[in-house]
């Protein structure tokens, strides 16, 4: 079992799910972020418990060398996707997708399976795959 699914695994039992782990240096430091997300949300102290399991856990099998910061979160209203998971549970949201050399596209997500995803738009339907995307996120208007 790799590192990943012994993170998920500590998150599930908190009655969570694992949605993405990043590693980022913010100011020279280095933040291993773990996102979560909950149906109905995901409040602070829920945070607060998975960070105080996983840090121990952590200390045994560190995610990375030298020293990081630990950071339980949720992905936020406006998520990255990365995985072909996070398109799935993004259908019937809105989306912005940035197509490499050619303008973004936005509209809501209609179907996601391993291979790619649909997008409604204005303009109808488009179908992608993922490896023709840059990048993608769900987004909120306000």
């Amino acid at each position: 079992m790799n590192l990943e699914e012994q993170i998920a695994k500590i998150v599930e039992a908190n009655g969570a799910s694992l949605y993405d782990i990043e590693v980022v240096t913010e100011f020279d430091e280095a933040i291993y972020r773990v996102y979560i997300t909950k149906t109905g949300g995901v409040e602070l102290d829920l945070c607060a418990e998975i960070s105080n399991e996983l840090s121990p856990f952590l200390d045994v099998n560190p995610p990375m060398h030298g020293h990081y910061r630990l950071e339980v979160s949720s992905p936020g209203i406006e998520r990255k996707l990365i995985k072909p998971v996070h398109f799935q549970n993004a259908i019937g949201e809105k989306v912005k997708i940035k197509i490499p050399g050619k303008e973004r596209l936005k509209g809501v997500m209609k179907s996601a399976d391993d291979e790619g995803f649909t997008v409604g738009t204005k303009e109808g339907d488009v179908t992608l795959k993922y490896g023709d995307i840059g990048t993608a996120k769900t987004y909120f208007e306000w």
